[in-house]
């Protein structure tokens, strides 16, 4: 018949245990060379948990682990162990539930201290059929940093101790600001010195171009970082709105792009082309107060104005004023000739 067993004092279990066990403050004690506490749940109704688990201190084996797990008998698994000689408050969980590694003190609900770089480690290792992949994020006193440990533990990003708030700043929206915690636009820079984006060539050539607002809030593009202008667009309050200035050549390449059918209006110097006479031309312009297709300064007020179609139209009125050039040069000649024949004739 079972009973329950009451050991009024401390008990010693194991082997290893002598008469006269000086206990301490043990209340239990177990002493022997092999170290085990299971519990073997005998359930056997379906419905009903029956996992076995055992408190394993230090492998039997020679040369084994000095170590305690909680082994999980039925699943041929070790979820925790502490190996011997770990340094105090490795894991601590405080009455708040705040996790400390390494410290007592957690203040965070997961607390990481240590004396070199304390570093979390997060390792794909490839047994889930994904390609192994292994990140740090970690923090001293030089940056805050992830490390691409899989290749080359290159740091593809890092922020320095007192960057200022919202230094990189990502909305809602997915706008980024840099300087700005509410950026208004797909990346929003705000500084009070001149905010600028400096592309730099990496290579031998280090070329360099700032694309920067000045000290009048001017826009500029530099070249090389000399601080000179090499394209301006003046603000508004120091300039004439929208001005735009280029120091040095304006170059332009590509392929023509034609407009109505043509890159250039020479069709005006085709034999089958209708020049308008002086006179329909006086009476369009007399009408409409503008050059024949080209807009007017209302259509320009409201529509703005397409820069190739307008120079193609100012080409064409060019070659057309050539060509009432020529025409009244040749009557000049004519005149010219009929005046010195009647300059000749005896009187």
């Amino acid at each position: 018949m079972g009973d329950d067993l009451i050991v009024d004092g401390s008990a010693c279990i194991g082997f290893d245990c002598v008469n006269g066990e000086s206990f301490g403050f043990d209340t239990i004690r177990i002493k022997e060379n092999n170290l085990r506490i299971k519990a073997d749940d005998t359930s056997v109704a379906a419905s009903f948990p029956r996992n076995d688990w055992q408190l394993t201190f230090n492998d039997s084996a020679n040369g084994g682990a000095e170590k305690f797990s909680v082994d999980d008998i039925t699943n041929s698994r070790t979820p925790f162990t502490i190996e011997a000689s770990a340094p105090s408050h490795s894991l601590y969980v405080d009455d708040g539930g705040r996790i400390g590694l390494g410290t007592a003190t957690p203040v965070v609900e997961v607390h990481i201290k240590d004396g070199d770089t304390p570093t979390l480690r997060l390792e794909q290792d490839g047994s889930s059929g994904f390609t192994p992949q292994t990140w740090d994020v970690a923090g001293n006193e030089t940056n805050f940093f992830i490390r691409d440990v899989t290749n080359g533990s290159t740091l593809p990003l890092r922020i320095r101790p007192s960057a200022p708030t919202s230094a990189l700043d990502i909305a809602n929206d997915g706008d980024v600001g840099l300087g700005t915690s509410s950026p208004q636009q797909r990346v929003h820079i705000l500084d009070n010195d001149n905010p600028g984006v400096r592309m730099e060539q990496g290579d031998a050539s280090n070329r360099i171009w700032d694309f920067r607002q000045d000290g009048a809030g001017n826009f500029i593009i530099t070249e090389d970082g000399t601080g000179g202008a090499e394209v301006l667009i003046r603000d508004s309050d120091s300039g004439t709105p929208g001005q735009v200035e280029i120091a040095g050549d304006l170059v332009v390449t590509g392929q023509c792009t034609e407009v109505d059918g043509a890159c250039a209006p020479d069709y005006v110097f085709e034999a089958d082309y209708e020049l308008p006479s002086l006179s329909e031309l006086s009476a369009y312009i007399t009408e409409n107060k503008h050059l024949p297709n080209v807009p007017s300064a209302a259509e320009i007020e409201a529509s703005g104005i397409n820069m190739r179609r307008f120079n193609f139209a100012m080409l064409e009125k060019i070659e057309e004023l050539v060509l009432y050039t020529l025409g009244q040069q040749e009557t000049i000649d004519a005149l010219t000739a009929r005046l010195d024949a009647l300059e000749k004739q005896p009187e």
